[in-house]
């Protein structure tokens, strides 16, 4: 799983002359909470609403409330831009996002190709990409197997799935903190009881079935 394939490509980006009352606007409008800064065809910062949000001409303390919109109104996100920026590749898997976005915090980052700006990679995107991954939104049966981790573990439960002619649709594996494997399936089909006999004949212990439509 990596970014290219789950990322936004072509995001919607600003320059450095936008205002910051522009720059607002577009993420009202857009829904959204960050805009990328290209100077020409270049990541050169990026602004979020909360940055935008909290930004004042200085010394704000001595100007009136007329001036004090005024002066905003001809603020440019330049003065507002985060220039030091994190940044990802198309190649960066998601599991590598999601551990940067959660390290520092932060909803999104942009995806780029040298200096070239080619998407961004949102926590809403990444969701998206693992409940893809786990195959929610099919209908079928979900299992979940636990046993203890040994070589070839999972290739025995796949052909498991294959020798039945289920289809798989998709499988994830967790090794859990008592050095057990946590293996979950998720099958397109509404029966999955010949599956769970044969894996139980085999050792392999089925703990959880569900089903949904």
């Amino acid at each position: 799983m990596f970014v290219r394939n789950h990322m936004t490509k072509s995001p919607i980006t600003i320059n450095k002359k936008t205002s910051v009352f522009e720059a607002l606007e577009m993420m009202k409008k857009y829904n959204i909470r960050q805009l990328p800064v290209v100077a020409e065809g270049k990541l050169a910062g990026i602004v979020t609403q909360k940055g935008l949000l909290t930004i004042s001409p200085s010394p704000a303390t001595s100007l009136s409330i007329f001036e004090l919109n005024y002066m905003l109104a001809q603020m440019t996100v330049a003065e507002a831009m985060a220039k030091k920026i994190l940044t990802v590749t198309s190649d960066t898997t998601i599991e590598e996002a999601a551990l940067l976005l959660r390290k520092h915090k932060i909803r999104s980052v942009p995806v780029v190709e040298g200096d070239v700006l080619v998407g961004i990679i949102t926590v809403t995107d990444i969701f998206d990409a693992l409940a893809k991954y786990f195959g929610y939104g099919k209908s079928g049966a979900r299992l979940v197997i636990e046993s203890r981790n040994r070589d070839g573990l999972v290739a025995d439960v796949t052909q498991a799935v294959n020798d039945l002619q289920i289809p798989l649709q998709g499988i994830i594996s967790v090794l859990k903190d008592n050095d057990n494997i946590e293996i979950l399936l998720r099958l397109g089909t509404f029966d999955a009881g010949a599956l769970v006999d044969t894996l139980n004949s085999r050792g392999i212990e089925v703990t959880n079935v569900s089903y949904f439509s």
